[in-house]
């Protein structure tokens, strides 16, 4: 059963267009998670679906229910907003059951979902606090048991976690994770800007920019696949190099030629049309590597070193205009800032972006 249907959803403030013809399908169970940048409508668009935001155009169904006047009372759906929400002159107790109250549930249905969701989310012995007795991470999971407590058909999320600190936000973000595992027929829909969120929690990614879908699909296959150079460079961190390039020879193997003069041959088929073409050339940090030959697809000096103890991140300068390259080296590595270093990659690795933006290969 369809969990969630979007077909050609649009949203205007008067003469501004935000939201541009959004066709989703979110099966029943899915856990789909919203990213883009600041701007790009991700929070907009989960308003919307909540029955905060007015449609501008374009029909929205739940179960197969159009619900584009629906109120959000009625839509089956749980709203946890970045902010808590939570009433503070209410214990924890009576927080994730006012919901249950105000819709007339029975006494006894109150008091097993509330000591259900309080036991799932390791609350119980917090349900007679008040919210300012606990931490940033505890009122959060009593935001999110109090949504649990209504059974919701879908589960929205507004950037749940962007108000904690580092630990808490993977502590929370794991206990999210075991929620929608102990919750396989509910929907799940989340917006964050954290890519490892996404990456971790998704089932599939929608990424948003100005107000458009650019791509929808399962984490990995965004980030081994992106279908622009928009998705290339917001998926991964660091984000994805990018060296422009002509194209010299085409065919089932495309050979470039790099800023900077290097010749390149990628394992990906071009038509002749593309033959004398600016192009863009893309390789991931992570999948550069320390060449020791004359295969190497750039060289350059070494301008900053970052060492991070598990990774280290190596800045070239000089071969890209405004922006450096960067080499992303596991473990503690010994290099010293100017010294002059040869890269390669795999061939399997490499990407290339035509003159419009689109992957190669992709229409």
């Amino acid at each position: 059963m369809t969990g969630l249907v979007l077909k050609d959803i649009r949203k205007s403030y008067g003469s501004v267009n935000v939201l541009h013809g959004i066709d989703l399908d979110i099966k029943q169970g899915e856990f789909i998670v919203f990213v883009g940048p600041s701007g790009c409508g991700k929070s907009t668009l989960l308003r919307m679906i909540a029955g905060l935001e007015s449609i501008t155009g374009g029909d929205m169904m739940i179960d197969g229910r159009l619900v584009n006047e629906v109120p959000p009372s009625r839509r089956g759906i749980a709203m946890v907003f970045q902010s808590y929400a939570l009433y503070p002159h209410m214990t924890v107790y009576d927080n994730m059951a006012f919901g249950m109250r105000i819709a007339g549930e029975k006494k006894e249905e109150i008091e097993r979902r509330v000591r259900a969701a309080a036991a799932s989310l390791q609350l119980t012995q917090y349900l007679e606090r008040l919210p300012k007795a606990l931490s940033g991470g505890q009122r959060q999971r009593v935001a999110i048991g109090r949504a649990i407590c209504r059974n919701p058909k879908v589960f929205l999320f507004d950037e749940p976690l962007s108000n904690l600190d580092a630990a808490l936000r993977v502590a929370t973000r794991i206990e999210i994770a075991r929620l929608n595992d102990s919750m396989p027929d509910t929907t799940m829909i989340y917006v964050t800007h954290d890519q490892v969120e996404a990456m971790t929690l998704a089932d599939r990614i929608v990424v948003l920019s100005a107000g458009r879908v650019e791509q929808v699909g399962a984490p990995l296959d965004l980030y081994e696949r992106p279908a622009n150079l928009f998705v290339a460079k917001f998926i991964g961190s660091p984000a994805m190099n990018i060296i422009p390039c002509i194209v010299d020879e085409t065919g089932q193997t495309t050979a470039v030629t790099l800023a900077g003069g290097k010749t390149v041959t990628l394992d990906i088929p071009t038509d002749a049309s593309q033959k004398g073409k600016t192009a863009s050339f893309g390789v991931r940090p992570e999948d550069l590597r320390i060449a020791t030959g004359d295969d190497y697809l750039f060289e350059g000096e070494i301008s900053i070193v970052e060492a991070l103890g598990e990774v280290t991140l190596l800045y070239i300068e000089g071969l890209v205009d405004g922006e450096p390259i960067i080499v992303k080296v596991p473990g503690i590595f010994d290099v010293k800032r100017g010294q002059k270093m040869r890269f390669a990659a795999d061939r399997q690795k490499l990407h290339l972006f035509g003159d419009d933006g689109r992957t190669y290969g992709k229409s």
